[in-house]
């Protein structure tokens, strides 16, 4: 009879080894979709929303230096103006500015109006401001998605360490 047990008892470890490697392949199976998440879908959101983040930040420098440009105009009375325009490539031009009156400003979605300089400082604050907002909203996402990996990243971990 204890021979029974015996055969009993190996059997019932053989179980326990067959639990064991089915737990450590379900366990992989779950870091394996959960690093495919982290990998696929958050680096990839996070990558996208930090270069919205950026392409604001340089609409925001953009208009900053509208605004320096048409204060020194204002600030030393230039009547007309001569100054490179860079036409993309980093392919600069010499422009005259015959009237330095008024300013055309890119208000968006192909807008161009006409402003005073004073206009022209009013709405760069405004639209600043509110480039500001979002460039804030779109941090915040990425320290959202950010969170998300570390927690998923930490769940990998402790996956592993059982």
């Amino acid at each position: 009879m204890p021979r029974s047990h015996h055969s009993a008892h190996a059997l019932h470890s053989d179980s326990d080894d067959g639990d064991d490697r089915l737990d450590h392949a379900a366990i992989q199976a779950q870091v394996d979709k959960y690093q495919a998440f982290v990998n696929e879908r958050l680096r990839s959101d996070l990558e996208q929303v930090l270069a919205l983040r950026d392409r604001v930040m340089e609409q925001i420098a953009e208009y900053g230096k509208l605004a320096s440009q048409v204060q020194t105009i204002k600030d030393t009375g230039l009547s007309e103006l001569k100054t490179q325009v860079d036409l993309g490539s980093n392919f600069y031009v010499q422009a005259k500015v015959p009237d330095t009156t008024y300013v055309y400003v890119n208000v968006g979605f192909g807008f161009h109006v006409q402003l005073t300089q004073d206009e022209t400082l009013a709405f760069v604050e405004r639209k600043t401001k509110h480039l500001q907002k979002l460039a804030d909203k779109y941090t915040s996402q990425a320290s959202e998605i950010r969170a998300h990996m570390q927690i998923i990243l930490s769940t990998i971990d402790e996956l592993l360490a059982a």
